[in-house]
């Protein structure tokens, strides 16, 4: 679809010094041609993105976000695809939450999709998906008797084994399926994943999920809508969340630390409440996105302002290569922010 409403905020754009070249941060609407609900997206590069939600629905631009094509995944059209990775305009991997969880492959640009991974037991609620590189990734869920469900991939996604050293949560500890970025793979062995609820932390591991270590954030918890929702990395920790069933608390939701989490500190001016999803654009800049709007951050989450109010965001990516910045939310909301 290619109808089109742009939004200037801030006052005609946000201005964006990079070296070599200025750049004006804004909004533009696009339709995807469904009202589906977005939570994941995947952005590969500056023209290619997939994004993954209710009914069924992923939709692909091979533009950069000016149109989109949209599938519904055959016998699937139920399902939520909460978490979706791409590889480029022709593979890519999508999960739904709920049991019975599969994980999804397709190999010819959306047209057919072969099931790599199917989970039975009726905890079964995938969380997210990340990769390290073109062969090695995780799936996280939450607990199943006990432990976090995990499963790890070095073959493209074609395969997926659970990991028994995933660890082992408190009562009430599980994961939001908000964004799908509550699970960060970084460097060349690192992971973080966040989980919430009665118990809300970071779990790291160095070496590939072998081994793990929890770090809390003193971020608000106890109930099973409360903790932490999203994480997103630079060399500084960032991590946002809140409660979702109080969506304008404006206390002990947002924290960073740059010592791998073992301090923390609040942003002098924080984010404007519940927060389902951080994205670190680069040069110091960031962006939190929740049901209420989205806010901005310029000097590295030490404060930050209103960028948009646009109602219903869950999800910001930006490229892996290149700086295209897209968002997506509920009734097939689908945002170009750079």
């Amino acid at each position: 679809m290619t109808h089109r409403l742009s939004l200037w905020l801030l006052t005609g754009g946000l201005l964006l010094t990079q070296p070599g070249r200025s750049q004006e941060l804004h909004v533009e609407l696009r339709e995807a041609g469904t009202n589906a609900s977005f939570r994941g997206l995947s952005v590969v590069n500056d023209e290619i993105a997939w994004a993954s939600g209710t009914k069924g629905t992923v939709v692909k631009t091979l533009d950069g976000g000016r149109t989109w094509k949209l599938f519904t995944v055959p016998g699937m059209e139920q399902a939520d695809f909460r978490s979706i990775y791409a590889f480029d305009g022709r593979k890519a991997i999508i999960a739904n939450v709920g049991s019975p969880g599969h994980i999804l492959r397709t190999e010819d640009g959306g047209e057919r999709w072969t099931t790599v991974y199917t989970n039975t037991d009726p905890e079964t609620f995938v969380d997210g998906v990340a990769f390290w590189n073109e062969q090695e990734g995780i799936a996280y869920g939450d607990p199943i008797k006990g432990r976090m469900l995990m499963l790890k991939t070095i073959d493209g996604g074609l395969s997926w084994q659970e990991l028994e050293s995933s660890p082992r949560l408190e009562p009430g500890e599980a994961s939001f399926a908000a964004s799908g970025t509550g699970i960060r793979c970084f460097g060349d062995s690192d992971i973080l994943v966040c989980t919430g609820g009665t118990v809300s932390r970071l779990w790291h591991s160095a070496d590939k999920g072998v081994t793990w270590t929890s770090r809390q954030p003193p971020v608000v918890q106890g109930k099973s809508s409360t903790g932490i929702f999203s994480v997103a990395v630079d060399g500084r920790w960032m991590a946002v969340g809140g409660d979702f069933q109080d969506e304008a608390l404006h206390t002990n939701h947002h924290f960073y630390s740059d010592d791998q989490g073992k301090t923390w500190q609040t942003p002098r001016v924080t984010a404007r409440g519940y927060r389902e999803c951080v994205e670190f654009l680069g040069h110091r800049l960031w962006l939190a996105a929740g049901p209420s709007g989205v806010d901005l951050s310029r000097d590295d989450g030490i404060t930050w302002s209103a960028f948009s109010d646009t109602k219903g965001l869950h999800v910001i990516r930006k490229a892996r290569t290149g700086t295209r910045v897209l968002a997506a939310g509920s009734q097939g909301t689908i945002l170009r922010l750079r």
